[in-house]
């Protein structure tokens, strides 16, 4: 993966490169310092971790400790000051006790993802957790929605610090109305107001207003194409 985003890297045309790394173990000590040095590459990195608990990630057989995912983590974020992550859970994974949801909870708290995808555990035909006794469903959809609760005033804390601030936006498409919608480095959703067509655009954006979903500003210093 390393020499492929140094390839990537040299492409004229390319504005960003972006991947999604299944488990915490392919994270080489290149591919880290790489986030430091590629300029292509962007800040938001996603790295499912699944469960903040030791317990249950020994039941989930993923091989990864969390204090070796915080270790990942922190060799990011020594390379790349700006990087911010999101990431995947299973909620209610058999055998998951209160004290076990409670660590997952500290960890979106401690990292501060910028966005997690979170579902009560399913138990899919063959596979060894087929097996095990399922979680009350009554509690773990009590689990998934104050888990979700925090993920959702952890995104819309994050686009309000954005207020203020100015962001690198590449325009996808026009909406209606002289609107444009594109995304921030950090997948953020942005719509501006602008006179001419900047479809395919990386431009930069001062951000005016958020909510949990979206941000709003305007084209910083663009050549007067702000409506």
């Amino acid at each position: 993966l390393s020499n492929l985003i140094i390839e990537l890297e040299k492409l004229s045309g390319l504005e960003r490169i972006r991947y999604t790394t299944s488990h915490p173990k392919d994270m080489s000590s290149d591919l880290v310092k790489l986030h430091g040095i590629s300029k292509k590459l962007m800040p938001l990195l996603h790295l499912p971790v699944q469960s903040g608990s030791d317990n249950i990630l020994k039941k989930m057989n993923r091989k990864h400790s969390i204090r070796e995912y915080l270790s990942i983590i922190e060799k990011l974020r020594k390379e790349k000051k700006n990087i911010k992550f999101s990431s995947d859970f299973i909620i209610a994974y058999p055998g998951e006790t209160e004290e076990d949801f409670n660590q997952s909870v500290d960890l979106i708290k401690n990292i501060k993802f910028v966005n997690s995808y979170s579902y009560i555990f399913s138990p899919r035909l063959g596979t060894p957790a087929a097996k095990l006794k399922t979680i009350d469903k009554k509690l773990a959809k009590e689990r998934l929605i104050k888990f979700q609760k925090i993920v959702e005033e952890l995104k819309k804390k994050n686009k309000k610090e954005l207020v203020g601030k100015v962001v690198k936006v590449l325009f996808e498409n026009k909406v209606s109305g002289g609107k444009y919608f594109g995304r921030d480095e950090y997948q953020n959703p942005v719509i501006v107001n602008s006179k001419q067509d900047i479809v395919g655009k990386n431009i930069k954006v001062k951000v005016i207003n958020s909510n949990s979903q979206t941000i709003f500003g305007n084209l910083f210093n663009h050549e007067n194409a702000a409506a």
